[in-house]
């Protein structure tokens, strides 16, 4: 029997693609994503016409919309083998310049809106004694650049949501594992209503912090005219994750070309400096 995933946040750019090649590779996938009749009506008929592939409405930020998607999955499936966690928004702006709703907002879906699934779903992986969920997080879950601070919170939070509670979960046979992306130009980017809402903040500050913010955002769009980064390889490294054998599969797997492997590097210079740093306590 083929494993079933579940993928959300599928209505663009990661989560798309990830259910076309889950699908072309002979999965059943069940691409979940908000408006479903309305504004994503179009890609949701399109991805519902792909070989073993069900589109399902889910709302990450809403609980009830996350309970009763994730209940209809598992009566009619009986158990999900891979969850991955893709669905997030992006914001930019000064910090001071987010109202608390609007840095709530990011929260809400980047980083609550796993924690929703975690609850609905982490209770028939443990009957099952089986499971592996993937977050999406970024490299700015790793380090944190400047006038993007609610985004790179959220994506911190989950970094230490997942790392802390593999230990929790491997015992209950289920892996939860990270992939961290670096910049890739989806639609991410373009969505509204996610930036810092508090016009006035960015005047106060003076002309000197408007240029550095029009700086780093060229100095970020060159890097990516550069490099050019394929959004596919987030598909292949989700892939090659879910068919490694159980207990090899990496806590990361990042992925920026950009880095030109310095991500890599970093991830083993800090897990190095971990176990030495944990040690400490339980020696």
């Amino acid at each position: 029997m083929t494993k079933l995933i579940v993928i959300t946040g599928t209505s663009s750019g990661f989560g798309t693609l990830m259910v076309k090649k889950f699908s072309d590779e002979g999965y059943t996938v069940i691409a979940t994503m908000r408006g479903t009749e309305g504004k994503n009506a179009t890609v949701a008929r399109r991805l519902s016409e792909l070989k073993n592939v069900e589109v399902m409405e889910l709302d990450v930020a809403d609980d009830a919309s996350v309970k009763s998607a994730i209940s209809a999955i598992l009566e009619k499936y009986n158990k999900i083998d891979v969850l991955i966690n893709n669905a997030a928004i992006q914001g930019t702006g000064l910090l001071e310049a987010y109202t608390l709703e609007q840095f709530h907002k990011i929260i809400n879906i980047n980083l609550y809106g796993v924690l929703r699934i975690y609850r609905e779903l982490l209770p028939s992986m443990r009957k099952e004694q089986d499971g592996l969920i993937i977050n999406i997080t970024s490299n700015a879950g790793r380090f944190s650049p400047p006038f993007q601070v609610p985004y790179n919170t959220s994506k911190f939070a989950l970094e230490g949501l997942t790392e802390g509670s593999y230990d929790e979960l491997i015992g209950q046979g289920i892996e939860t594992i990270l992939i961290e992306p670096g910049p890739f130009l989806t639609e991410m980017y373009t969505k509204e209503g996610t930036h810092a809402d508090r016009d006035e903040i960015l005047g106060e500050y003076g002309e000197d912090t408007a240029i550095l913010m029009t700086g780093f955002g060229a100095k970020l769009g060159a890097a990516l005219q550069k490099y050019q980064p394929q959004s596919a390889d987030i598909a292949n490294a989700a892939l090659k994750l879910v068919q490694m054998e159980k207990g090899t599969r990496p806590l990361r797997t990042p992925v920026d070309p950009i880095a030109e492997g310095v991500d890599h590097e970093y991830n083993q210079v800090t897990a190095e400096l971990k176990i030495k740093w944990v040690n400490k306590y339980l020696s």
